[in-house]
């Protein structure tokens, strides 16, 4: 659970599939080359990791009452349903390149310098895919209340977001990579 600094919203991240395993996810080159990495350690070293358990709980006898058996084969599961989800969530994504970002106004990938109208605070967050986000490092989702409202603004625009606490007003201070 973390808390956005300038209007105090509280966001809940998870590693939840998609609504739609079709989804396409924006994500930048080095988030693919991430995704593609971590896949790979999956499939290379964790996948034949999970097996040697339950070769050495077959070699012990009876797999019926065995609860290493069945503990590493549920590990194994695990590990399979991981990887399946990596592998769509590549296959779903879209790499998006920064020299073909348009700073005129807020997009995937953008920085932007917004303050709240009521506090008066200030912050810069980027605009990043859902598998990007992470609100220490002032990286928001697309799809999160405040990425949805201010996608497409310009700067000068006031944008707002509905939250739990109300409506919010940021001013879109400044726009760039």
């Amino acid at each position: 659970m973390q808390r956005c600094m300038i209007c105090g919203v509280v966001f809940f991240f998870t590693l939840l599939k998609p609504e739609n395993m079709s989804d396409t996810m924006y994500v930048s080159k080095d988030a693919f080359e991430r995704m593609r990495q971590e896949l790979q350690r999956m499939k290379s070293v964790d996948r034949p990791a999970a097996s040697r358990p339950i070769a050495e709980a077959r070699e012990k006898g009876d797999l019926k009452e065995n609860a290493e058996y069945d503990s590493a084969k549920e590990a194994q599961g695990i590990l399979e349903a991981k990887i399946a989800l990596l592998e769509s969530h590549i296959a779903n994504s879209r790499i998006i390149d920064e020299s073909e970002i348009d700073t005129s106004k807020v997009s995937i990938l953008t920085r932007v310098t917004i303050t709240n109208v009521a506090s008066k605070k200030t912050v810069t967050y980027q605009i990043v895919g859902e598998k990007e986000a992470d609100l220490k490092a002032n990286k928001i989702s697309v799809s999160s209340p405040i990425g949805q409202g201010l996608i497409g603004k310009q700067k000068g625009e006031v944008a707002e977001v509905r939250a739990p606490t109300g409506i919010l007003k940021f001013k879109i201070e400044e726009i760039s990579l």
